[in-house]
């Protein structure tokens, strides 16, 4: 897949503050990973043939990383392998992506699910923005071993790399819907707090 141009009005401010260079490219590169992991998707979970326990959802999650992976090797940027995933790393920024619903939501209504897996809950906490009770030194009734294994950075992206959230809600028949991205805070009931959010296009689906 080619990384390369951006929409007609070019990057936001924010998005040349974090991605640099490589801006414009990844406001044109999201949109396609996404479209083309839906296709990726859509053609397991034909191949499945089941009515219940599509494998859309996980076959989604996983090519929406490989692609998104494949771009910061065009851009030639790092891919860091955290717990057996591949994520992208754009100029010191790791690429988070969730699809948060299956239908088209408001970003306001989405939820980390309550099974969520500790490297995701890890990467929200302690590499996306502090809350309130990160910025001060915490209880001693409160540093359980979870809580601070939570807030660890992760060695394979280093302390400094920062999180940029890609919220997405997308289903087998209708494809992609909505793209946010932009730095959103995990807080403590699972709901998000958005810093920054920006709306994507939607990129059409490839031809077969």
């Amino acid at each position: 897949m080619s990384v390369s141009g951006g929409g007609p009005a070019g990057p936001s401010d924010w998005a040349v503050e974090r991605f640099g260079r490589h801006a414009a490219a990844l406001v044109a590169a999201v949109p396609r990973c996404l479209a083309t992991a839906h296709a990726k998707a859509r053609a397991a979970h034909l191949a499945a043939g089941l009515k219940k326990r599509s494998p859309y959802g996980a076959a989604l999650a996983e090519a929406v990383r490989e692609g998104l992976a494949d771009a910061a090797r065009e851009l030639g940027e790092p891919v860091r392998d955290v717990r057996g995933y591949e994520y992208a790393v754009i100029n010191g920024h790791v690429l988070f992506p969730y699809k948060y619903a299956d239908e088209p939501r408001p970003l306001a209504g989405a939820r980390l699910p309550a099974d969520a897996s500790p490297t995701r809950r890890r990467l929200l906490r302690a590499h996306g923005p502090q809350g309130r009770e990160q910025l001060f030194e915490v209880d001693a009734d409160l540093a359980t071993g979870e809580y601070l294994a939570l807030h660890e950075a992760f060695e394979e992206l280093g302390a400094s790399t920062r999180l940029v959230c890609v919220f997405f809600t997308a289903d087998a028949e209708r494809g992609i819907h909505l793209i946010h991205w932009g730095e959103a805070r995990l807080e403590p009931d699972r709901t998000f707090t958005w810093l920054h959010e920006e709306q994507l296009p939607v990129a059409p689906v490839p031809p077969e």
